[in-house]
């Protein structure tokens, strides 16, 4: 995928009659931080950033923002939308580097469903996390993470080690093996299991 660049006009004033007055020109307030460099405030054409924005995975990727002729490698840490027009009225980007990590929210794939034991045999995927937020190199963020459903039968509970992570990637939350999804038992049907099984003891007793 080609990177994407922004050209950013550097703005020597802030304030909220400012951004505002640059928004009625058709840009957008931006700040470009980090790196442990000092913060710069720009403005960006709204256009371009809604065309990057549409594209899909905003804060998921890095692009580019030139200012006065300097290229910073940045992330989209945050975007503020208009209320009632959803267009971006104000955008943070972070500078990162070929060594920066960053913590970033990352899309769960569930492959094989129709392979999967457990769904085959009536049992539902019920998805804790449709994401999970990783610790992830700024310049190898992952699209999404993959488990394979195959082999999983009803019962069985998915969790974060059962994936396989690209190399340098991380679960931020480190204190245990938490769960992303489970096969559960059709509705109802484990009560109806436990019931059946409750009635035939019973029975056995009374004889």
């Amino acid at each position: 995928m080609s990177e994407n660049v922004l050209v950013a006009e550097k703005r020597d004033r802030v304030g909220k009659g400012t951004s505002r007055a640059l928004r009625r020109e058709g840009r957008t307030p931006s700040v470009v931080y980090g790196d442990k460099k000092e913060a710069i405030s720009v403005s960006v054409e709204t256009k371009e950033l809604v065309k990057i924005i549409n594209k899909g995975g905003f804060l998921s990727n890095t692009m580019s923002v030139e200012v006065e002729g300097k290229k910073h490698l940045v992330l989209p840490r945050d975007i503020q939308l208009h209320p009632v027009k959803d267009t971006p009225v104000h955008v943070d980007f972070l500078r990162v580097s070929a060594k920066s990590k960053i913590a970033v929210n990352v899309l769960v794939v569930f492959l094989n469903e129709d392979k999967c034991a457990g769904l085959s045999r009536g049992g539902v995927l019920n998805v804790v996390r449709h994401e999970v937020e990783l610790m992830v190199p700024a310049t190898a963020i992952p699209e999404n993470i993959e488990i394979d459903l195959t082999d999983f039968d009803i019962g069985s509970s998915i969790h974060i080690s059962d994936f396989k992570l690209p190399k340098g990637v991380e679960p931020t939350i480190t204190d245990r093996d938490f769960t992303v999804a489970t096969v559960a038992a059709p509705s109802g049907g484990a009560d109806e299991e436990e019931d059946t099984a409750e009635a035939e003891e019973a029975s056995e007793g009374e004889e």
